[in-house]
């Protein structure tokens, strides 16, 4: 009875009752399709944003969790994610602002993986005031090794949108 009066209900409303059915497992193939979609769909975007005029001219500094580091979570109550967290000064670069860091585009990680240039500003520091920006590494003093090459006295920083929640993690 009460199966039938909520099928009622959602037909009332505009619901498709039969979607409401759980469809079963998604088989693999879809899942790795979607994925390499989505890779495709990121390197897309950071292709058109490497012309792009930049929106900020930043001295950076490295920072990890571990020995003084980060800890816990960020100015927005999330788990930094290593090599896309950043902090900024929210009076020079918005809190939840996703960024495209040029520099960083190509960046060999520990895993082999390639970083695709895009960070996410959620976190905040007391040392950080103006143009500046930290770039979360990872944990201990050797996560830092990827990014020590780079000339960290300017990044070239393009805004790439906005997000909400926690940034993403690596997929």
């Amino acid at each position: 009875m009460l199966n039938a009066a909520i099928m009622a209900l959602m037909l009332l409303f505009g619901s498709d009752p039969a979607a409401a059915e759980p469809a079963g497992p998604t088989p693999y193939a879809e899942i790795l399709a979607a994925e390499a979609a989505e890779r495709a769909r990121a390197a897309a975007e950071a292709e058109a944003l490497l012309d792009a005029e930049p929106d900020w001219r930043l001295s950076a500094r490295l920072y990890h969790a571990g020995g003084g580091g980060a800890t816990g979570a960020d100015s927005l109550g999330c788990p930094p994610v290593a090599m896309r967290t950043v902090a900024i000064d929210p009076r020079v670069v918005p809190r939840r602002t996703r960024l495209f860091i040029r520099e960083t585009v190509g960046m060999v990680l520990p895993d082999g993986t390639v970083h695709d240039g895009f960070w996410y500003a959620s976190d905040t520091g007391g040392a950080i005031k103006g143009a500046k920006i930290d770039l979360y590494t990872g944990h201990g003093r050797g996560s830092m090794a990827p990014a020590m090459p780079l000339n960290l006295r300017t990044l070239t920083v393009v805004e790439a949108g906005r997000f909400e929640g926690c940034p993403p993690a690596w997929s």
